[in-house]
């Protein structure tokens, strides 16, 4: 990457594609945000930069890299290799760190990485933050995987009322499809899910919730 495409990163301030970050945390952290963007569309994280947009540099760009491949290698599953570049800038380095979208969907953070029984958390990016996915999104984003079988779809009853319902209401959440069709709360997610992989439905995160919209509206 040259200076100016890193300037004009900075400019454009952080967003669901950008993340600032004055220095580094813990593995865990820096775990989140990584898998959070290969979840998601990709996007840079960029160290050395406050949030203001000011450049405050790294310390030891060496010391940086060995801490985001450790946060790449150890603390998520499957591994992830972003792109990292060193710049200069006013005279300071900074470390720039493009994550891809990942084809191995869910990515998922280990709280600790040397105990069998650690927990596991996938995380994908809603506006400028990272937030914890769902149950749901979860089982969307291993859907979508180039190597997942493909879906056969079949429109019944309850897929064409879920469709009336979202055409007048706009959207639907997994307990309101349930209610509708007098279905458990689990069937309901499972063809909510299929109908996203099928391309007909598309999944919302907020930081709240989930909810399902037609594609398209």
């Amino acid at each position: 990457m040259f200076p100016d495409r890193l300037k004009e990163l900075i400019l454009e301030g952080e967003s669901s594609t950008i993340e600032f970050k004055r220095k580094f945390t813990t593995p865990e952290k820096i775990a989140k945000e990584i898998s959070a963007f290969a979840n998601t569309i990709g996007g840079y994280i960029i160290f050395g930069i406050d949030d203001d947009g000011s450049v405050v540099g790294v310390e030891s760009e060496k010391g940086e890299i060995d801490f985001i491949e450790t946060a790449c290698n150890i603390y998520i599953v499957p591994p992830i290799e972003p792109d990292i570049d060193i710049i200069e800038l006013e005279g300071k380095d900074v470390v720039v760190v493009y994550i891809h979208e990942s084809p191995t969907k869910p990515h998922k953070v280990l709280i600790e990485p040397d105990n069998k029984k650690t927990h596991k958390t996938a995380y994908i990016r809603v506006g400028e933050q990272s937030v914890i996915a769902s149950k749901e999104m979860s089982r969307v984003l291993a859907g979508l995987n180039t190597d997942s079988p493909p879906v056969k779809l079949i429109i019944g009853e309850k897929e064409q009322r879920l469709f009336a319902y979202l055409e007048s209401h706009k959207r639907a959440t997994v307990l309101e499809f349930a209610n509708l069709t007098n279905i458990s709360r689990r069937r309901a997610e499972r063809l909510m899910v299929r109908l996203v992989r099928a391309g007909v439905l598309q999944i919302h995160q907020d930081t709240s919730s989930d909810y399902f919209t037609l594609v398209g509206n």
